[in-house]
């Protein structure tokens, strides 16, 4: 027996409308792309993809992240720790592709190859095979055990009915169901290491599926990152200390919804932010008759990002000697400031374009949304009608 989905009551009800209507606006700024989309799309992979490692103790910089992102080398990463961070790339691009194909369905061994892609740079987390007995959770501090995973006679049974619970169709929300597929494989606990990144990962995978919002922007693995004591607390209360599925699990189904209501308000908030810098850049490069494509280097240096010769060539699809020339034209021009020579040289930028970022900042404050009147307002005024 799994978790069974708590009904949805009216509280919740109204905030699955709320999260509902931020993400049709997200679609709506999403349908037509600007030019610093990409832009947009590779930073919000990175976050996600530093965030969940970030949860087990693989701590990669923001830099390294992207380069994750572009099949870049990294700058300071070891070679442990980034094994692991394209591990998780990896298995993200194979389930995001697969969940592509209208006939796909989870399998065991998908999930095992899902397992094994995630864990396959540390021979002790048993990569691609359920453990062969008994698991705890301990707390790194203390040594208390926090969690005891479901019995190692239980596993083939349980995966089995977790697979039909993925594959099935349980007349829930998508959101709801999605929190319901972490929920019950943590708790399962069915690998020696690895279970939270691939809880997380097939989270992401079930929300793919609804197709409102491209998966990217779907994910809620950045808020849990920024969020880890709230998201163990939650976990370890519905848990119980083991495998308790008749235990109620809605205080995480609640966890999740606040986490896709903060999480796609953050993200509308950046939409703005990146648009009004973005332009305010291009007209600074129209004054000092520069091309256009320069602004990529430019919205990435002003949002805090080192700008390296092969994220900017990435970003504005040109050769490596033109990125190069361009690059250095925006040092003379005081619009960015080389650090460091050779392979480890960046760009980060001017006083004059952190300025245009300062300028465009808007309140980061969201509240709960479990604690909205009932005639909240989704859109959040203060994030769309600041002046600029």
């Amino acid at each position: 027996m799994l978790h069974r989905i708590p009904d949805i009551d009216e509280q919740e009800a109204r905030v699955i409308s709320r999260i509902e209507s931020a993400r049709a606006q997200l679609r709506h700024n999403l349908a037509s792309p600007r030019r610093w989309y990409g832009l947009l799309a590779r930073v919000t992979r990175a976050r996600a993809l530093r965030a969940s490692n970030s949860i087990e103790g693989i701590h990669v910089s923001d830099e390294d992240a992207i380069a994750a992102i572009d099949g870049e080398e990294p700058t300071e990463a070891d070679r442990d720790t980034w094994q692991a961070v394209m591990g998780y790339r990896q298995a993200m691009d194979f389930i995001f592709q697969r969940c592509q194909d209208p006939s796909f369905n989870f399998s065991l061994d998908s999930i095992l190859a899902l397992h094994f892609m995630i864990t396959q740079h540390s021979f002790d987390a048993r990569p691609g095979q359920l453990r062969p007995g008994w698991v705890c959770v301990r707390n790194t501090e203390t040594g208390e055990i926090v969690h005891e995973g479901a019995d190692r006679d239980q596993l083939e049974g349980l995966l089995d009915e977790y697979v039909e619970f993925l594959n099935g169709n349980q007349g829930c929300n998508n959101m709801v169901k999605a929190a319901m597929a972490h929920l019950i494989l943590t708790l399962i606990h069915p690998f020696s290491d690895g279970n939270g990144r691939l809880a997380r990962c097939i989270q992401t995978a079930v929300l793919a599926n609804d197709g409102v919002v491209q998966p990217i922007f779907s994910s809620i693995e950045e808020y849990t990152g920024r969020n880890v004591g709230t998201y163990y607390q939650v976990l370890a209360d519905v848990g119980g200390g083991g495998w308790h599925p008749e235990n109620d699990a809605r205080p995480w189904i609640r966890f999740c919804l606040t986490a896709h209501y903060r999480q796609a308000q953050t993200t509308l908030r950046r939409i703005r932010e990146v648009e009004r810098v973005y332009d305010e850049l291009l007209e600074v490069l129209a004054r000092k008759r520069l091309p256009e494509r320069m602004g990529f280097a430019l919205v990435e240096a002003a949002f805090g990002y080192r700008v390296r010769n092969s994220s900017y060539r990435i970003s504005a699809d040109i050769s490596s000697n033109t990125a190069t020339r361009d690059l250095k034209v925006l040092v003379d021009h005081d619009l960015l400031q080389r650090i460091g020579e050779k392979r480890g040289a960046h760009y980060a930028a001017s006083t004059e374009v952190r300025q245009v970022r300062e300028r465009h900042r808007l309140p980061k404050t969201i509240p709960d949304p479990f604690e909205l009147p009932d005639e909240a307002d989704v859109r959040q005024p203060s994030l769309f009608d600041q002046a600029t």
